[in-house]
């Protein structure tokens, strides 16, 4: 521990970021940098304290609280505030292949569980993270480092997201031919497609695919496995097969009207805005364009939040966001304690943007949409919401009532469904042939990652179900070692 009083002398400084009003006007980042000297006093905040439960990566109440890489956050905050942040870059490179995205996309759960959280303000970690290694790169130190010795054994890995860069990553490291399939033009999975530009800018993606290229990992991008490629033909050329396809099919709203013009799942619609901001010839289908329509987010979480901001640059009239939930308290409850994730009110970007822009928070809570409305073409011209409460039975489980005399119609140009997913899209389970879980996802362990055909492994969200891309990248290099355990015994 570099500087003893650290968390005493110094307080939390964020990165300023761009004026909400000026950002919407653009596709691309918008948080500008410290000063050396001032991301210095940021690393000194660190209490290196004797449980640093920012490493953990532990459950706490069904909630996974801490890094879940287990990066060694004390030892590289301790090498930030000395300036030797070579050395800190080292040690944050032990444990993470990516810290370029998840610097940028994690929610930090090591921030949740920082012991400089329990009773003020948690160190910065994740702008630490995005310091050492956007410096690591600006000096060149990240670059290609191709393994030096072949095992002669070929994997091939299905999808390009987190989870299936990292495995790709690391199983090229231990010396495997590796090939990774990705059913778009750009690899990426959702990382490339379902964030948008001003979260995760694609050139940062593409910074890193080229180094993966560079060591050695083959790309086969526009390739779809299960429609282009069969698992037969795969299955004949790989000796393993690892599955990273994600948890991609989305959770729908049954109710009537659905089949209305207009009408989109979330990830369809960023999906479709950052291929024509980054201008790729890929966009099949309709563009879905929010100008000057009024704009209904059903749903909350990131992707909702992605939506509000993606909506206010493309101009949209307005933008209301339905939540079923209750609105979460401004500080934690009693029965959500530090270390656990603070299950709190957030004001992310795109609702920050659109409270400078409209005067108000696009949000909702408690309201559940009941049915929507066409024109005579069959375009969405309204929906119908109620208002609802949840209310605890004999048995202590919340049920979801509704309250008479609640409804209420909305104007609606363009409604979008971000309600989540819930599992792996059919097709591609179909044409592997692997047993799945009651929630859709690919039926594996987190020890050996072995689905239940033979050769086969899976990780990621396709495993787990919807997680965070930090949860992608462990998995992806878990499942490495597990592929690399039954390649060379």
């Amino acid at each position: 521990m570099g500087k003893a009083t650290g968390f005493m002398e110094f307080s939390r400084k964020n990165c300023s970021r761009e004026d909400a009003l000026n950002r919407i006007n653009h596709w691309n980042e918008f948080d500008t940098p410290l000063s050396e000297e001032e991301r210095r006093n940021q690393g000194a905040r660190c209490m290196d304290c004797g449980v640093p439960f920012c490493q953990s990566g532990i459950m706490l109440n069904g909630m996974a609280t801490g890094c879940p890489l287990h990066n060694l956050i004390p030892e590289w905050n301790n090498f930030i505030y000395l300036g030797k942040w070579e050395l800190g870059l080292e040690r944050l490179l032990k444990t993470s292949n990516f810290p370029e995205f998840t610097s940028r996309v994690c929610p930090a759960l090591c921030e949740n569980a920082c012991t400089c959280g329990l009773h003020g303000q948690s160190v910065t970690v994740k702008a630490n993270e995005k310091y050492l290694i956007e410096k690591g790169f600006s000096e060149g130190l990240i670059k290609a480092n191709p393994p030096e010795v072949r095992t002669g054994k070929k994997v091939a890995i299905i999808g390009s997201g987190p989870s299936g860069l990292a495995a790709a990553d690391f199983l090229n490291k231990l010396g495997h031919s590796v090939t990774v399939y990705e059913r778009e033009d750009h690899v990426g999975g959702l990382m490339m497609y379902g964030i948008p530009n001003m979260k995760l800018e694609k050139s940062v993606i593409e910074r890193r695919v080229n180094i993966l290229k560079e060591e050695g990992i083959t790309f086969k991008t526009c390739v779809n496995v299960g429609i282009d490629v069969t698992f037969n033909e795969l299955d004949i050329e790989y000796d393993a097969i690892v599955v990273t396809i994600g948890a991609s099919k989305p959770r729908d709203l049954k109710v009537p009207g659905r089949e209305l013009n207009g009408i989109h799942f979330a990830v369809k619609y960023l999906t479709n805005n950052t291929k024509r901001v980054i201008g790729s010839n890929f966009n099949k289908g309709e563009d879905i364009l929010a100008t000057n329509k009024d704009v209904i987010v059903i749903g909350g979480g990131d992707t909702g939040t992605d939506c509000v901001g993606t909506a206010l640059r493309q101009g949209c009239k307005s933008v209301n966001q339905f939540e079923i939930m209750g609105e979460p308290s401004k500080k934690r409850s009693e029965n959500n304690p530090w270390p656990e994730y603070a299950k709190i009110l957030k004001v992310d970007y795109g609702q920050e943007e659109y409270i400078a822009k409209f005067g108000h928070d696009p949000r909702r809570y408690l309201t559940s949409v009941k049915e929507f409305f066409g024109d005579e073409h069959g375009n969405i011209k309204s929906l119908k919401t109620v208002d609802v409460q949840w209310v605890k039975d004999e048995n202590g489980r919340m049920n979801l009532k509704e309250i008479e005399g609640s409804e209420k119609v909305w104007n609606a140009d363009l409604v979008l469904i971000a309600m989540g997913f819930t599992g792996v899209e059919d097709y591609i389970a179909k044409d592997l042939g692997v047993e799945l879980t009651a929630r859709g996802s690919i039926n594996a362990n987190d020890i050996d990652y072995k689905t239940s055909k033979s050769k086969v492994f899976t990780a990621g969200d396709a495993r787990r179900g919807p997680s965070l891309v930090v949860w992608g990248i462990t998995e992806g290099r878990n499942v490495a070692l597990a592929v690399d355990k039954y390649l060379m015994g």
